[in-house]
């Protein structure tokens, strides 16, 4: 099995039980680069580095209130790249506006480390 396969499989099955910074912890580079379709809660589209990714998912967690999340996946493309589908309903704890939302994340893998992640998701 590919490692880009391997990572996908482990990565949404962590996902599928809540335990995303784990994931972060286990598969992500240090000096991955994570890309979001739009800015949002104040944070750049695009981040540098695992802590600021870490920080990024912690913040999330923080401000929303989840009410279900379905992690679908892993997609793999050729040897270096797979996609997962990520679908949530949520109440945004600020604005208490609550929400479902879908995306789908692609990532690159590199030496057995997730370099590169990039959200795709309708606004």
């Amino acid at each position: 099995m590919s490692d880009n396969k391997k990572i996908g499989t482990d990565l949404v099955a962590l996902c599928q039980q809540g335990k995303n910074q784990e994931a972060i912890e286990k598969y992500y580079a240090q000096d991955i680069v994570s890309v979001e379709a739009a800015e949002a809660g104040g944070m750049p589209r695009e981040l540098r580095g695992k802590g600021e990714i870490a920080g990024k998912n912690k913040w999330w967690v923080e401000n929303h209130d989840i009410h279900s999340a379905e992690v679908l996946g892993p997609y793999p493309h050729g040897t270096d790249k797979f996609a997962a589908v990520f679908r949530y309903d949520v109440t945004n704890k600020p604005s208490k506006q609550r929400f479902k939302m879908e995306e789908v994340a692609v990532y690159t893998v590199k030496d057995g480390k997730i370099v590169r992640e990039e959200f795709f998701y309708a606004m």
